[in-house]
């Protein structure tokens, strides 16, 4: 009798890892399905938005287009708005030979001195190269290292609301000399130069450390002084002490004072400027490729890290 049961339990539990095994089987099947089903649907999308992008340059086109490059969000390395990614991105939009002209759509509130500086030289440089006329957008915000790369342009335009200006450098740290003698902590530097610990957050503040720091950011506020007055060469109204005390105004009172040429949105200026309704956007959040590979790792739960980077100083 016991022969039986255990003959019994066998059978038993022999269905049930063939049950088992074949609800695996359905499983992999279908989330294979759903693989490829995903898969194809992003090839999908990669070739129309490709199409699209081909549709939009057809030489045929009467009207024609502008050539758009939109940079957001700090400027600063490892960043979309970086010169390492920016500068390709500039290069294919202004060698568009078919596009009536380049429209820059920023909205950024600043960055890195060294990256807005290459970015507004870069741009000065393609002008002269394609001999094509270049428009800068202003959306929330045109601010400090943002405006640094707009007066590259032949003529800047804003939102009534857009924060512009703010031509100026900052350089921001902490002290903490008293609260580690609260904690009775000792701090200890030792430096192969006598100045190599300057504006050491737990030391300290030193006038000539003081000094030496305000006259290099100075430097940095006059080259951005000397871009600006290039520039806007004819075009400023207001007094330049006030122009460039690293203040701020709106996008209405910036047209008063000469900061920009004109209010209007993106419809607006290429409308105005260029006689088009259409454009071909050469952001890099418009990279078709670009958007297939994103895509494709968020379904298959790929990471994507970002590189964050100390500032010194910015503007």
């Amino acid at each position: 009798m016991s022969d039986i049961k255990e003959s019994s339990n066998d059978g038993i539990l022999e269905n049930l890892a063939r049950d088992l095994l074949k609800e695996r089987k359905k499983d992999r099947f279908w989330r294979n399905v759903r693989f490829f089903l995903g898969f194809a649907f992003i090839v999908f999308f990669f070739l129309q938005v490709s199409g699209s992008r081909q549709e939009a340059a057809l030489p045929g086109d009467s009207k024609g287009y502008v050539a758009l490059v939109r940079l957001d969000g700090l400027i600063a390395p490892g960043k979309a708005f970086s010169a390492e990614q920016v500068l390709p991105i500039l290069k294919k939009a202004f060698s568009d030979k078919r596009a009536k002209g380049v429209v820059i759509d920023i909205n950024s509130g600043g960055g890195t001195p060294v990256q807005a500086a290459i970015i507004h030289d870069e741009i000065l440089m393609l002008k002269k190269r394609f001999n094509k006329k270049v428009i800068v957008v202003g959306e929330d915000m045109l601010a400090s290292g943002a405006y640094f790369v707009a007066v590259s342009a032949d003529k800047i335009y804003v939102n009534p609301n857009t924060i512009t200006g703010s031509i100026g450098v900052i350089m921001q740290s902490f002290g903490f000399t008293d609260g580690i003698k609260k904690l009775g902590i000792d701090r200890r530097v030792i430096t192969s130069g006598e100045h190599k610990d300057r504006l050491d957050p737990f030391l300290p503040q030193n006038p000539e450390d003081v000094k030496k720091i305000r006259t290099v950011i100075d430097e940095v506020h006059q080259n951005f002084n000397e871009a600006v007055l290039k520039g806007r060469a004819g075009k400023l109204k207001g007094d330049q002490k006030e122009l460039f005390s690293g203040d701020f105004w709106t996008g209405e009172t910036a047209l008063k004072l000469g900061l920009v040429d004109g209010l209007g949105n993106l419809t607006d200026v290429m409308e105005a400027e260029f006689h088009v309704s259409r454009y071909e956007d050469y952001s890099e959040s418009n990279n078709p490729l670009k958007k297939l590979v994103t895509q494709l790792g968020t379904y298959l739960n790929l990471p994507l890290s970002d590189l964050e980077q100390p500032l010194w100083s910015k503007i």
